[in-house]
């Protein structure tokens, strides 16, 4: 059997708004969770408290998503200045 390989090179990775991004799927993990606490006896009764606690584990994971998220945003910003200081070409020069 042959071994594949790529027949072209692969894009490049997306860069945008990682910390909004993440932060608004944590806030709308919370608000799902929150918004199925009123019923937890309805989803009690059907044995699907599974949905509720997805939900607030979400959140939390979220919340560990947020904090790794801004570090790695601090620090590609401390590579970049630093970088800039030394007068070399940041990663969107090296083209």
């Amino acid at each position: 059997m042959a071994k594949w390989t790529a027949k072209h090179e692969a894009p490049e990775p997306l860069e945008g708004p990682v910390v909004a991004t993440i932060t608004g799927g944590t806030i709308l993990w919370f608000a799902m969770f929150l918004v199925q606490l009123p019923f937890y006896g309805w989803f009690a009764d059907r044995d699907l408290l599974w949905w509720v606690w997805t939900c607030a584990a979400g959140g939390g994971l979220g919340l560990i998503g947020i904090w790794y998220v801004r570090g790695r945003d601090a620090a590609l910003k401390r590579h970049a200045a630093a970088a800039a200081a030394h007068g070399e070409p940041g990663p969107a020069a090296q083209e």
